[in-house]
């Protein structure tokens, strides 16, 4: 059995010598260590020895075992890295080339302008609150001065869902209504509230069934009056479009405020002096506002009589059709990086 076991060392080491692929270690192990391998046999007739000489037998097999495994181990381990090194130099990568351009995304042009007046008003105090978009009527409408059957509905037809009182909200002003009434009448509120909302329009160049609305509202016991109202949209309005933006107040009705103005800021393609895109007026109206009206109030918690203050709202799709001059609200929801990037490079100038 010593002679096989010297015989087998000697053709092993001969083997290894000229082995230079994986499948050439396959095939070694299995020629040797394999089920079938010749260091396998020779433990296949230990039955027919002695004791002691089944003893022996086992100690020598062993021996030729772990040392045909770590002879082949050792070789595919010097295959492997040879292998790897030969890969890694043939894919080698030269630093000094210019690199590969990756496209990038733009940011959305809506969370631009979002984000633009959520700063401003979390500078100034004010809170950002979110709310369903799969409202109760009695928060779109009712507690908002617009009871059923009023005709004032008609300009905010919106879906309705669940017969007539769940319904996709027309305008974020439920939100407002929403967080009064958590307040219970105790605390004053400083908010906006940006989301989705939904008209039944018609989808133009100028129009969606859907459109982001950013809404503010502002109560407290202090003397509340439209001067803080305009002091507050000129911030808003020369944050947006620039140092240099006018704004003027023109009287309006909304059902929820009153008084209720225009928000109107001058013209900034033209200055003024009018131009097609304020169809030479030199304004451009941007939002509906006023004094939140005394029965808001007083339905959602706040006695009128202690507690004033003013909201607006206004389209973010419309302030960034102004800003960067896009003549199609369509483009807002598309998702063409050419499109959207046009607006970025412009923003960064």
């Amino acid at each position: 059995m010593k002679e096989k076991i010297e015989n087998i060392k000697l053709d092993l080491d001969k083997d290894l010598e000229n082995i230079k692929t994986t499948q050439d270690i396959v095939d070694i192990k299995a020629k040797y260590i394999g089920k079938n391998g010749c260091i396998t046999e020779l433990t296949k007739n230990m039955k027919d020895l002695s004791p002691e000489e089944r003893k022996e037998a086992g100690m020598l097999s062993n021996e030729i075992k772990n040392y045909a495994t770590d002879k082949i181990n050792n070789k595919e381990e010097e295959i492997n890295n040879a292998i790897l090194n030969e890969k890694l130099n043939k894919e080698a990568i030269d630093i000094t080339l210019p690199a590969t351009e990756i496209p990038t995304g733009a940011p959305n042009i809506l969370e631009k302008v979002i984000e633009e007046v959520e700063d401003l008003f979390m500078s100034m105090g004010y809170d950002v609150y979110d709310g369903p978009e799969v409202e109760e009527d009695k928060y779109n409408f009712e507690l908002l001065n617009i009871p059923k059957g009023h005709p004032a509905r008609d300009a905010q037809d919106t879906f309705y869902i669940e017969g007539n009182e769940i319904l996709l909200r027309s305008q974020t002003s439920a939100v407002q209504a929403r967080v009064m009434l958590e307040h219970e009448g105790k605390e004053p509120i400083r908010m906006i509230c940006p989301g989705r909302t939904y008209r039944r329009d018609e989808d133009d160049a100028t129009h969606s069934h859907n459109f982001t609305q950013i809404e503010g509202l502002l109560v407290d016991k202090k003397d509340i009056s439209l001067s803080d109202l305009k002091g507050t949209f000129d911030a808003l309005a020369k944050k947006l479009f620039g140092e240099d933006c006018v704004t003027r107040f023109r009287p309006s009705y909304y059902q929820f405020t009153e008084p209720s103005v225009e928000t109107d800021v001058s013209c900034f393609a033209c200055k003024g002096k009018g131009c097609p895109l304020c169809k030479n007026t030199g304004w451009l109206t941007i939002s509906g506002a006023g004094m939140v009206h005394p029965n808001v109030l007083k339905m959602c918690g706040y006695d009128p009589n202690v507690w004033k203050g003013f909201a607006f709202g206004f389209g973010a799709e419309r302030c960034a059709m102004l800003k960067y001059g896009i003549n199609d609200i369509r483009t807002f929801y598309n998702a063409d990086l050419r499109e959207v990037g046009i607006f970025d490079r412009k923003e960064d100038k």
